[in-house]
């Protein structure tokens, strides 16, 4: 598969061509473990690749990634993606206070953490999704991932995502599609009851 290499802030240091290597290697694994099939098991697989990569913390340094100076809590960077869009990894760098409202993806996702903690509080769908608009969600679960952790989404799982503490937090978020083309994920509004389209939000950094 073709990909389309996207230049590190350090395009010429060693870090960086270390760094290239090294996200060589994982998206190599993740593409053998998601080779015709997309269910749990493979995604699991997949989600080992990108924590090992997450472990390299050497690779994701403040220098070459920093935390948000525009007054946002925000900045995603664009690490790599395929020249066709499809496998897209990103790099999120979020402060404490920053929350994602429930949202889907329409594609896969794997999510592992550098450092800091990105709590994920999953949900569970129980209406029938037969009216446009209208949703209901009740929580699942929440997650607390941290180094050395990670957590695997299938296209339909709804997640949010909350930052607490008084740290930033970086964590590599992997998706079968690059976000930039995920024109029909939805967000959830869980006390109005109603769905809609998802916005993309901040803007990649590339």
């Amino acid at each position: 598969m073709a990909t389309r290499d996207v230049p590190l802030p350090t395009a010429e240091s060693a870090t960086a061509r270390t760094c290239a290597r090294a996200v060589d290697e994982a998206l190599g694994a993740a593409r053998s473990a998601l080779a015709g099939r997309v269910d749990r098991d493979s995604l699991d697989e997949a989600l080992g690749a990108l924590r090992a990569l997450a472990a390299r913390t050497e690779l994701w340094r403040p220098d070459d990634f920093p935390v948000p100076d525009d007054g946002g809590l925000q900045a995603r960077y664009l690490i790599r993606e395929d020249a066709d869009r499809g496998f897209a990894l990103y790099l999120n760098v979020m402060l404490p206070g920053k929350h994602t409202g429930a949202h889907n993806h329409t594609t896969w996702a794997c999510i592992a953490a550098v450092e800091g903690v990105e709590h994920n509080h999953l949900y569970r769908r129980t209406d029938d999704g037969s009216r446009e608009g209208f949703a209901t969600l009740e929580l699942a679960e929440t997650r607390a991932i941290g180094p050395g952790n990670g957590i695997a989404l299938l296209p339909d799982d709804i997640h949010a995502v909350e930052i607490r503490g008084e740290a930033p937090i970086r964590h590599l978020h992997l998706y079968g599609r690059a976000l930039e083309t995920l024109t029909e994920r939805l967000q959830f509004d869980l006390a109005a009851g109603t769905c809609g389209r998802k916005p993309i939000g901040v803007e990649t950094r590339r």
